[in-house]
């Protein structure tokens, strides 16, 4: 165990509930895991074990004790991935969709990241044992590119131009409706929804997000759309669709319940990755064509079209 942590409430914390107490003093742990420390018994008050919404008086001592952190390795798994690009600074993989960008706790097998320690020698270091090289991040189910960094210079260039929004991020996604325009952008700012925590959401409080796009083709309920990412919040594409009434065909958060089935989840595919080399600055493009299933879907509802 590493030492304890020791808290006496002050008057501005008279009232409040003991994990809001903790999560004010201790705002680098979350709230879940504050609450899983009070209920484990790692958390007294005076002396005593209180539940979480205990509320909490002045000059209450509070004493947690925070275990050791678990030492985490990644194993390296022999896969057969689609290296688009390689070499002694960057990566660039076409992921398929249901594969896991990196291992996490409670998930540390089948990863991009274990298929990718298995062929590649070198990965940054910066992200952590568990993000080897991870400098950006698709959804398990979302398919496509992703650039990957060997080396902590090649990691720092990448992130640096992610920030500066220089790196080109095209993706191709099926959506619910016949989007009657032909070009639009989405500015609306994103963060998790207040409703439910497993969720992002359109808030005013958010965090600025811009998606462009552009409708390709129409079909008789779905239109295929190209997104441009100006930013990258999380379910950016998934969140700015849905809150302008066209949700992605195949999602299970944030799509309707009546949709096109897919073992795969939402129909969205990272097509185009262009960034300008970390060592070399030239800028460099990548292309990656829809997987098959979304092929053959989009090929099925041209047909119905044309019935």
């Amino acid at each position: 165990m590493m030492e304890p942590e020791k808290i006496v409430v002050k008057d501005e914390l008279v009232g409040r509930r003991l994990d809001q107490v903790l999560n004010e003093s201790l705002s680098n742990l979350s709230r879940t895991y504050l609450q899983n420390l009070i209920k484990e018994g790692a958390v007294l008050v005076n002396g005593n074990q209180e539940k979480a919404n205990y509320r909490c008086c002045l000059a209450d001592r509070i004493q947690l004790r925070i275990p050791e952190p678990e030492v985490l390795e990644v194993t390296p798994e022999a896969m057969d991935l689609d290296i688009v690009y390689q070499d002694e600074y960057v990566i660039v993989v076409n992921k398929p969709a249901g594969m896991v960008v990196h291992p996490a706790p409670g998930s540390m097998t089948g990863t991009l990241v274990n298929g990718l320690m298995a062929q590649v020698q070198d990965l940054s270091g910066i992200n952590g044992v568990l993000r080897p090289g991870i400098v950006h991040r698709i959804d398990k189910d979302t398919s496509g590119l992703l650039m990957v960094a060997k080396n902590d210079l090649a990691h720092e260039s990448l992130v640096k131009q992610l920030v500066e929004k220089t790196v080109t991020r095209r993706y191709v996604a099926l959506v619910h409706g016949v989007i009657p325009h032909d070009n639009g952008t989405i500015d609306a700012p994103i963060k998790r929804d207040p409703k439910d925590r497993k969720k992002m959401a359109v808030v005013e409080q958010g965090k600025p997000a811009v998606t462009h796009f552009k409708t390709l083709k129409r079909f008789q309920s779905f239109s295929l759309i190209e997104c441009r990412l100006e930013t990258g919040r999380t379910h950016q594409i998934r969140v700015h669709m849905r809150y302008i009434g066209f949700p992605l065909a195949g999602d299970p958060q944030y799509g309707p319940r009546k949709t096109i089935e897919t073992k795969y989840g939402q129909f969205l595919h990272a097509a185009t990755l262009g960034f300008n080399h970390p060592k070399t600055q030239a800028y460099l493009e990548f292309s990656a064509p829809l997987p098959d299933y979304f092929e053959e879907t989009i090929n099925n509802l041209e047909n119905l079209r044309q019935v």
